[in-house]
């Protein structure tokens, strides 16, 4: 599977935006990657990238910079139920991570307890549990 990570454009955004989870997901993320671009779009602090294969749009993750420590974080990670079961929701964030390492010295993100897909997946990228918390959601940490 050879993926890349492109930022959604003019060209590519109608794409992305149809990207959906599996229904039983959608407890965790929107139903829509539609959602994640808006945030991308209205807000100033998530920059939206698709995950393709080849020309098709198979996912979508967001990351930002928290303005008061440099930190990075990932959010509205959404591989596309057809896509599902590959590895692609590992490669888009391993793809993600070769390029905000090179931006921060420490990468978070944050999931609901109950996402026990997502706490796994992070964890075996070497993100730890930080005992702290973001609204409902427990916060990981990997450090450069």
């Amino acid at each position: 599977m050879e993926l890349t990570l492109e930022p959604v454009t003019r060209d590519n955004w109608r794409a992305v935006a149809d990207i959906a989870p599996r229904d039983d997901q959608r407890r965790f993320v929107p139903a829509l990657a539609a959602r994640y671009l808006l945030l991308g779009i209205y807000g100033d602090t998530w920059h939206n990238l698709g995950a393709f294969e080849g020309d098709t749009a198979v996912g979508h993750v967001m990351w930002g910079v928290d303005d008061e420590d440099g930190s990075c974080w990932i959010g509205g990670l959404v591989v596309d139920r057809a896509h599902q079961g590959r590895g692609v929701g590992r490669r888009v964030v391993e793809l993600l991570l070769e390029q905000l390492r090179e931006q921060a010295g420490v990468v978070r993100m944050s999931y609901l307890p109950d996402n026990t897909a997502s706490r796994t997946l992070f964890a075996s990228l070497g993100f730890v549990d930080t005992d702290e918390w973001d609204d409902d959601e427990r916060i990981m940490e990997l450090l450069s």
